[in-house]
């Protein structure tokens, strides 16, 4: 016998989502929305090889908000792509993957290694609700002048203080204040700025 989690709710998974709710993945309107995110992202690729500033519009298209003088190096994985904002002059390397089912917002100034995530999707943790494709997601805010190292995992619902910095390979799964260079897994800071 199967649960009906939404007995009630006359909110489409797309705008469950949107609100934060718990909602299914596999939905067709929002499958249809990755699907776009996924070819704007191949497109981007494709043409930052030949032109990274003819490539602009694409990136631009693909994103929430992206602010002047930014680059972003491809590959670059996203779920939606609608819900990133970028930053003015900030730089992110290659292989980010910005699962942002929920609002990503990246500071201006920021540096972001190669093999960042950041990821928004929740997931329950009986096993029951997940069996049946249940998640959610919270949003992660990344300040100004924050850096990022290689291969950090930034987990659902953190926030990062302005000009802190995370070392590589840590994992962020807690709020690290600004000013600060954390690191390990999890992060904690270990020296003030």
């Amino acid at each position: 016998m199967t649960t009906d989690h939404f007995a009630g709710d006359p909110r489409t998974h797309l705008e469950r989502m949107l609100a934060g709710d718990l909602y299914i993945a596999d939905d067709p309107e929002i499958a249809d929305r990755q699907r776009r995110a996924m070819r704007l992202a191949s497109r981007y690729q494709a043409a930052f090889l030949d032109d990274p500033a003819a490539a602009r519009p694409l990136l631009d298209e693909l994103l929430g908000f992206a602010g002047e003088d930014i680059e972003v190096r491809p590959p670059l994985y996203v779920d939606y792509g609608s819900n990133i904002s970028i930053g003015a002059r900030t730089f992110v390397n290659y292989h980010l993957t910005a699962l942002d089912v929920a609002a990503i917002t990246i500071g201006e100034d920021c540096q972001i290694g190669p093999n960042v995530q950041l990821l928004t999707p929740t997931h329950p943790l009986e096993p029951q609700p997940r069996r049946d494709k249940l998640e959610a997601a919270r949003p992660i805010t990344i300040g100004d002048n924050v850096w990022l190292g290689g291969g950090v995992i930034v987990c659902p619902g953190v926030t990062i203080g302005d000009n802190s910095v995370i070392g590589a390979g840590s994992v962020v799964t807690k709020d690290v204040p600004a000013n600060v260079v954390a690191v390990g897994s999890p992060a904690r800071p270990v020296r003030d700025l």
